[in-house]
């Protein structure tokens, strides 16, 4: 039987440990930097925190960022991390990954939380885990032509061909309002048209203060949009560093421009700057599993497709029924949101993403 885990330590996030571990991390994801923990939080005036286990010379052996919300019956929970696709502990060589888990475990009973949902495996739990939809990832090369060559002739190849005969020109982000007007604004009719709820104009201003607006270090964040002659802002993507790996977050696009194929260009684009720039990875984000359209356009791109797995602790239903509620929920909210003005997408974004990020 294992012995007893390191407690874990509730850290600031802006404890200058938890930044140098995370800038230090290989596997550290975009989701794990302080910047984007902050970014989240503040939005919504969630407490957010790291919880580390402290080595003997001072320094972090593990940790994770945690934000702490309340669901609908006013019970504390804790995520790592709302809106994050995936997020799990990142470990030191010295470090336990079972060890760390019981330590997470014992946190949260510590402190009375309902539930801590990791966006991850977690060790030792794997009767609490339950696949929420799938991931795709792009190996990145140093050659972006020979990663080119890996991609379907037809579906990606063809549709890059076809968008540069069409004149259309790339770009990336100008100033504040490409990202907090213009995106936001296309972004919002995008989800609208998806049947899902709109994230709050707020949440792009604080997107925007926390990962571009820091004159003192470099941003993690990048605005990649794609004009048409005579028409502006067709389709952009939001994209974010983590250490190794270039992580596509949010995209929009025009549905009256898809025949230019303005989406191909973007993505061309964005994995060509990420190759020259040294990123091994190229992360797609989730894709729900009845979706087959959206994962056969990523894997189109030489992107593998593996299982993205959740770990729930403490939860008072199994997963699977929580699963089967919220998912006939989203079903119907969806078939309104698509008939429902902007606005009505927001509002609803405001009130089901507080309860259920």
């Amino acid at each position: 039987m294992a012995g007893p885990a390191k407690p874990a330590s509730l850290l600031a996030l802006d404890d200058p440990r938890w930044q140098a571990f995370v800038h230090s991390h290989p596997k550290a994801l975009i989701f794990h930097r302080p910047e984007w923990a902050r970014a989240v939080s503040s939005s919504y005036k969630w407490q957010a925190f790291v919880l580390a286990q402290i080595g003997n010379d001072g320094s972090i052996d593990a940790g994770i960022p945690v934000i702490g919300l309340r669901d609908l019956r006013r019970r504390e929970r804790w995520v790592s991390l709302p809106f994050s696709d995936l997020c799990p502990p990142l470990l030191s060589d010295r470090t336990s990954a079972s060890g760390f888990a019981r330590a997470l475990e014992q946190a949260r009973l510590d402190a009375g939380v309902v539930s801590f949902e990791v966006r991850g495996a977690l060790a030792g739990f794997s009767h609490r885990q339950h696949r929420e939809a799938v991931l795709h990832t792009t190996a990145l090369t140093h050659d972006a032509d020979e990663l080119f060559a890996r991609c379907h002739p037809s579906q990606v190849r063809r549709n890059i061909r076809r968008a540069e005969r069409e004149q259309l020109h790339v770009r990336e982000l100008a100033d504040r309002s490409d990202f907090v007007e213009v995106f936001n604004r296309l972004h919002a009719q995008t989800r609208r048209r998806q049947g899902m709820p709109v994230q709050p104009h707020r949440f792009f201003v604080s997107l925007w203060e926390h990962l571009f607006a820091d004159e003192m270090r470099e941003s993690p964040a990048r605005l990649v949009l794609v004009d048409a002659p005579g028409r502006p802002a067709i389709a952009g993507a939001l994209l974010l560093a983590g250490t190794r790996t270039l992580t596509y977050k949010y995209g929009a696009s025009d549905p009256a421009c898809w025949r230019l194929r303005p989406n191909h260009l973007l993505f061309a684009y964005a994995l060509r700057s990420a190759c020259e720039a040294g990123f091994e990875w190229f992360d797609w984000g989730r894709s729900d599993l009845e979706d087959r359209g959206l994962r056969d356009f990523k894997s189109g791109w030489a992107a593998s497709e593996a299982d993205l797995v959740h770990t729930t602790l403490g939860a008072q239903e199994t997963p699977t029924a929580a699963g089967d509620e919220q998912g006939a929920a989203m079903q119907t909210a969806r078939a309104l949101l698509r008939h429902s003005p902007v606005f009505a997408c927001r509002a609803a974004g405001e009130l089901f993403y507080r309860f259920a990020a």
